[in-house]
C-alpha cells in the first residue's frame, strides 16, 4: 500500500489560518506558525467583547434613561422609575425606553407619569 501525503488537508488548514490572520502586521500574517496564534487571540478577545458589547450597551440604555427621566422630573431617579414601571405592571425593556426618551420625548413622558402615578407617595 502507497503512502498517503496530507499535504492538501494541511494546505487547507493552513490557509484557512492565514486567511483569518489577513490585515495583520509583519510575520502574524504569513507565517502559519505566528498567524495561528494571532488568530487565535483575536478569536479571545472577540468572544469576549461579544460579552462586553451587551453590558456596554445595558449601561448607555441604563444612562439615557436615567437622563431622561431626569430631564422629565428631578426628584425622580432612574431605580424609582425602574420600580414604577414594574408596579405599574409596564413591561418594555430598556432598549425601547432608552430610544423612547431619544426619538420620542412625549411618549416617554407619558410612561414616566404612568410610573410616577404608581409609586407610593
Amino acid at each position: 500500500m502507497s503512502r498517503t501525503k496530507g499535504g492538501t488537508v494541511t494546505h487547507a488548514r493552513h490557509k484557512k489560518v492565514t486567511d483569518a490572520a489577513k490585515g495583520y502586521y509583519g510575520r502574524r500574517k504569513n507565517t502559519f506558525k505566528v498567524a495561528r496564534q494571532a488568530v487565535d487571540k483575536a478569536n479571545q478577545y472577540a468572544t469576549r467583547d461579544r460579552k462586553n458589547r451587551k453590558r456596554q450597551f445595558r449601561a448607555l440604555w441604563i444612562q439615557r434613561i436615567n437622563a431622561a427621566v431626569r430631564a422629565h422630573d428631578e426628584a425622580l431617579t432612574y431605580s424609582r422609575f425602574i420600580n414604577g414601571l414594574s408596579l405599574a405592571g409596564i413591561e418594555v425593556d430598556r432598549k425601547v425606553l432608552a430610544d423612547l426618551a431619544v426619538h420620542e420625548p412625549e411618549a416617554f413622558s407619558a410612561i414616566v407619569d404612568q410610573a410616577k402615578a404608581a409609586l407610593p407617595a
